[in-house]
């Protein structure tokens, strides 16, 4: 069994909030008795992607547990590299990683467009998937992670700029059982769906929470709810659970 805290959209600026709510969600983590294997943050880790953000992140996210880290809309790709990963000659081509963690295998793919607030995985990014998913034996559970919800969430906020051109993804995925969940953040809000059969799950907002159409009139985020984190809990029989939890 293992279990990876999911959190998302830091949206570290220069204000003291945005600081502060991450200090409160990883303290939390860091703190925890449990067996947390991991940390995964999916995307929208800078606000405006500057590099003294990223440099702010890469000590705000210290941790003795593993975190494992992904862009977002908001990120550029070049600072992050310098800031957050300490490559000093930067770059700006996807921003993709495996992780193998706790007998499971960690796929976090770069669905931003620089420029652009909805998302795609380019060519580039599905042959590095296609090629990564062929090293991994049948048995070993693959969780594939990125920015962007590949389906609608019912709000037309996050639906306008989600994933693009998701179909080579379900594709890719459909060939694979050992791809047990895609992971996403980007909407500010806990939600659970489907792609491709598998378990669509959306982390909470760290910096706010979106309010749904349902919800009433009002702004179109929150910050007047707690930042919110998930706990993916994979057993030893195949099954998947996930509880959300707000940190206050």
């Amino acid at each position: 069994m293992f279990v990876l805290a999911h959190l998302s959209d830091t949206h570290l600026d220069d204000t003291p909030e945005s600081a502060a709510r991450t200090v409160a969600v990883m303290d939390h983590l860091n703190a925890l008795p449990g067996p947390v294997d991991a940390i995964l943050i999916t995307g929208d880790i800078a606000d405006n992607g500057r590099e003294d953000e990223y440099r702010l992140a890469a000590k705000l996210f210290a941790s003795p547990l593993p975190v494992l880290v992904c862009p977002g809309n908001h990120d550029v790709r070049d600072a992050y590299r310098k800031g957050l990963l300490g490559i000093a000659e930067g770059g700006t081509a996807p921003i993709n990683s495996r992780h193998d963690v706790a007998g499971a295998v960690f796929l976090l793919g770069d669905s931003s467009i620089p420029g652009a607030d909805e998302g795609r995985l380019d060519e580039t990014t599905m042959a590095w998937l296609d090629g990564q998913l062929a090293t991994v034996a049948a048995e070993t559970p693959v969780f594939i992670a990125f920015h962007h919800p590949p389906v609608e969430l019912h709000h037309p906020a996050p639906d306008s700029i989600r994933l693009l051109d998701a179909e080579p993804l379900a594709a890719l995925i459909a060939a694979h059982p050992q791809v047990k969940a895609v992971l996403t953040g980007h909407a500010h809000t806990a939600a659970v769906s489907t792609f491709a059969g598998r378990p669509l799950l959306v982390a909470p907002g760290v910096i706010s929470t979106l309010r749904m159409p349902w919800e009433g009139p009002g702004p179109l985020a929150t910050r007047d709810q707690p930042p919110g984190v998930a706990f993916h809990v994979h057993d030893d029989t195949g099954r998947l659970t996930t509880h959300y939890r707000v940190v206050v």
